[in-house]
């Protein structure tokens, strides 16, 4: 990985064009011809709940695309999928690898939760499939090395489900930031504010009928079932889950990275946080703020920060919104949300009616067509597998730094936490042992 220093904003100005020639590839010749427009492409879902059934449901109003396969180890889920997708009979499976076998099938979504991310990502890519992974695209930062390494290696495309790339509004508050309209920015901060609920106590217990726990479990450690690390739940575990800087602050940490104009690792994190608030079983913080710094060539004016904070007990809210992000220039500042939110502020906040000189090129303002798009073209998708990685990687440094209580020093080039033995060995995780889905190289 590239350890070259942050560009100012008339290089940054260039490189953002050449990216954009770039992303119309991918980075070596697809080893299959992209498929035409009037082709049909077939996908399977892996993860019937939640999020999974939704970015199903945006695909299947795409021309020629079909939810062909449905997969869940949970018996009520898998039928609830199978129906509304018309899924045929023998198509609708509990293990995956019955999925993969299928040579008809060309793309799958992963939304498990994220124990299986990777695993299921790197074994889809294996199949020759192109991927749709929900984020964070890992479970640890050693996975999301490997499922880029996989990408690359099987030439197929990975949509990381970070879907603020393709949005409009946010593109064109970074194209605003690329052309200066305050001035160089050098910190970022984005934030992570809700209510959550609390998970409460539970001891282990038997798994419900129709739910096959040991497939869910995967290559995670086998621990015994309990309820409340179970459906939705287990992103407050450490086997499971990645908090909710994973789960939810992810979002913004990406488009927060993305208008700083960073493009490689941090080189230093510095953590403070905890359980402020929910007494219950949850390992996770609900109180979270974590600083990034990306040195550059270490000169003034090419350090850049980014700045995550997270309360998943407040209410009270910058701007009035749960998820934003703040770019601090040196002329200026800008919050720019998800939730439909772009405002501009020259010196002395001086309020600014400021739109971007062109906009963003965007090959698709819909994140699920923009993947379909990239297979039938032959190029990388908006939210590239590498960039996915870049940005949920903040998500696992931060949660490492807090976990620890203690700054880390983190070589961008090896993606290795240096001088801390503790640290580093959070940068992977225990598996199963023996488990068919422990990814290789782990």
């Amino acid at each position: 990985m590239s350890t070259a220093s942050t560009p100012d904003r008339r290089s940054f100005l260039k490189q953002s064009a050449a990216g954009v020639a770039a992303a119309t590839t991918l980075a070596a010749a697809p080893a299959a011809q992209a498929a035409g427009a009037n082709e049909k492409l077939t996908v399977g879902l892996i993860g019937c709940g939640g999020r999974g059934p939704g970015v199903a449901g945006g695909m299947t109003g795409i021309k020629n695309v079909e939810v062909t396969h449905v997969c869940d180890p949970d018996e009520r889920r898998l039928a609830g999928a199978a129906k509304r997708f018309g899924v045929k009979e023998g198509r609708a499976v509990k293990d995956l690898r019955k999925m993969l076998d299928d040579k008809s099938l060309d793309a799958v979504i992963v939304a498990t939760p994220d124990h299986w991310h990777a695993p299921a990502s790197i074994l889809a890519l294996d199949a020759g499939k192109h991927v749709y992974v929900e984020k964070p695209c890992s479970h640890n930062l050693r996975e999301g090395r490997l499922l880029v390494e996989a990408a690359r290696r099987n030439k197929r495309v990975v949509q990381h489900g970070t879907q603020s790339r393709s949005s409009r509004l946010i593109a064109d508050g970074v194209q605003m930031l690329r052309e200066g309209v305050i001035g160089d920015v050098l910190v970022a901060k984005a934030w992570n504010i809700q209510r959550r609920g609390n998970i409460g106590h539970a001891q282990p217990s038997a798994p419900p009928a129709g739910f096959d726990y040991d497939l869910w479990l995967g290559p995670a450690p086998k621990v015994p079932y309990q309820t409340n690390r179970h459906h939705y739940s287990w992103h407050w575990w450490y086997d499971f889950g990645t908090g909710d800087a994973g789960n939810d602050g992810v979002h913004e940490i990406d488009y927060a990275r993305w208008g700083l104009g960073v493009e490689t690792h941090p080189s230093l994190i510095s953590a403070i946080g905890g359980k402020f608030f929910h007494d219950d079983d949850q390992q996770f913080p609900d109180t979270q703020s974590v600083l990034f710094e990306y040195p550059g060539d270490g000169k003034v004016g090419q350090r850049r920060m980014l700045i995550f904070e997270m309360r998943l007990w407040d209410t009270c809210y910058p701007y009035n919104v749960d998820n934003g992000t703040e770019f601090y220039g040196t002329h200026g500042k800008m919050i720019l949300t998800k939730r439909g939110k772009l405002l501009v502020y020259g010196e002395r906040n001086k309020k600014l009616d400021a739109k971007p000189k062109q906009p963003y090129p965007l090959k698709e303002t819909n994140h699920q067509q923009d993947f379909i798009a990239a297979i039938r073209e032959g190029r990388k998708p908006q939210a590239d597998i590498e960039i996915g990685h870049l940005s949920a990687s903040l998500c696992h440094l931060g949660n490492i730094a807090t976990r620890v209580g203690r700054s880390l020093q983190f070589d961008p080039a090896t993606e290795k936490i240096v001088g801390d033995e503790e640290a580093s060995k959070l940068l992977s995780r225990n598996y199963r042992k023996g488990h068919w889905a422990v990814p290789k190289g782990v």
